[in-house]
């Protein structure tokens, strides 16, 4: 299906910069919405995302990874489980909803969740122009100063990098996170972050190099899912694990813990004063940050064990340490200083890869909306003020509307980064288009 492209008097309902799990779990709702109604009722909704196709976070499906949410948070189920874009209509297409159901788990694979997103993105390609990078969001300003609408300027990277124009009553920042890059570690060819795992992994291994040894720094679950990854890829190389603390730390995944994640909390956490909200993300930190599953733990403990036994360790683990510097070696290798921390002590280690399993950060909003960006209100602490129903609050004269599905951790705590509350997030920016149409139209 061809991309949408707007002629030069169309006014877009809502604009999407981005097109993962979020902003398609916000089309689904639109599409959802539009289904029987007049073309005067229809919400008017156009997408645009950077990749030439739909993908999410390709780098990190390993065959055997499951997912750490339940299938039943989906795109839609939370907010319509009549929907049949859920995950059970999609297994019930593909003729696996029997076989799945037999396996007793909540946890599908992460390769078959990520076929359940692509499913989905194609029932609404329509909405969707891909190949498209955003990059400008002009406010339009009318003779009264007013902003109603917003410009969103995009390279078309299929056609040449020619620009178009999309006039926006609302815009929905769907972006995701950036890959981190501890200070003093470059990005190179022999060091990778683990995002992009199998792709780098696989060409490293049809180069028909030894592989001898290769660092993995990082303690949180893509940590250890790569640890594993690479020690069952290259059976003849070592894999060393570094991380800072002792041992890895397991996922705090019990039902109390866990209900962090319900729509519920983001109330509790959303009218909370400033000291309380950090007290929340403080305790339960464990559910999401630098922890690991303990299947995988013991999994990984088990492994190393055997491996001690036959006299044969390809798998380590360095703890309490960190990589203090990366030089390349005169193989074509690195080589990885690592110091332990009680001591001081540092070991050289070489390495054919160093691979970064550090976590991602927030995108930088001010450098994507640019000029709009200043319309936006802070608080106190710097942060962009949003409300309940995602709006950022802006100034005064701005009647346009900017959504932000995702870098709101400080106002709508941890949920805001992850798939646990898409359906029902989708609902509330949905909902709250209905409501300022008439004021922005």
């Amino acid at each position: 299906m061809k991309s949408p492209i707007s002629g030069p008097d169309v006014v877009h309902d809502i604009v999407g910069i981005g097109f993962g799990p979020s902003n398609l779990a916000l089309s689904i709702a639109v599409e959802e919405h539009n289904a029987g109604l007049a073309a005067d009722r229809r919400i008017d909704a156009l997408f645009l995302e950077r990749q030439p196709r739909f993908g999410w976070h390709r780098g990190m499906l390993i065959d055997d990874a499951t997912m750490q949410v339940s299938f039943l948070k989906d795109l839609v189920t939370l907010r319509n489980p009549t929907s049949d874009y859920s995950f059970l209509c999609f297994l019930r297409e593909r003729g696996r909803l029997i076989d799945f159901l037999n396996q007793k788990t909540l946890f599908p694979l992460r390769m078959e969740f990520h076929e359940y997103f692509e499913w989905a993105a194609a029932r609404v390609a329509h909405q969707v122009s891909y190949g498209s990078e955003v990059i400008a969001v002009d406010p339009v300003r009318e003779e009264d100063g007013r902003v109603a609408h917003f410009d969103v300027v995009r390279r078309d990277t299929a056609r040449g990098g020619a620009t178009v124009t999309h006039r926006a009553r609302n815009i929905s920042v769907a972006t995701g996170l950036e890959p981190h890059v501890p200070p003093g570690l470059e990005l190179a060819e022999r060091v990778w972050h683990n995002s992009e795992l199998i792709p780098r992994a696989g060409q490293l291994a049809k180069t028909g190099r030894t592989v001898r040894r290769v660092v993995v720094l990082g303690a949180g679950q893509s940590a250890a899912e790569t640890v594993d990854y690479l020690h069952r890829t290259f059976p003849d190389a070592e894999v060393c694990s570094v991380f800072a603390k002792y041992g890895y730390t397991p996922a705090d995944d019990s039902p109390f813990a866990n209900r962090i994640f319900d729509p519920e909390a983001v109330d509790v956490y959303f009218s909370s004063p400033s000291e309380v909200k950090q007290s929340l993300l403080d305790y339960h930190r464990s559910t999401n940050y630098s922890v690991v599953d303990m299947d995988l733990i013991e999994s990984l403990y088990a492994t190393t064990y055997r491996e001690k036994v036959a006299g044969r360790e390809r798998l380590r683990f360095l703890n309490v340490s960190r990589v203090r510097a990366v030089t390349p070696a005169d193989d074509g290798g690195l080589e990885v200083a690592v110091e332990f921390l009680p001591t001081g002590e540092r070991q050289l280690l070489p390495a054919d890869v160093l691979v970064l399993a550090t976590g991602y950060r927030p995108r930088d909003l001010t450098a994507l909306l640019g000029d709009a960006a200043k319309l936006c209100l802070k608080d106190d602490g710097d942060a962009v003020r949003v409300g309940r129903d995602h709006r950022v609050e802006t100034a005064p004269e701005v009647t346009a509307g900017i959504y932000l599905q995702g870098g709101t951790e400080h106002t709508h705590g941890l949920t805001s980064t992850l798939l646990s509350t898409v359906a029902v997030r989708a609902e509330e920016i949905h909902r709250s288009l209905l409501t300022e149409r008439p004021a922005a139209a």
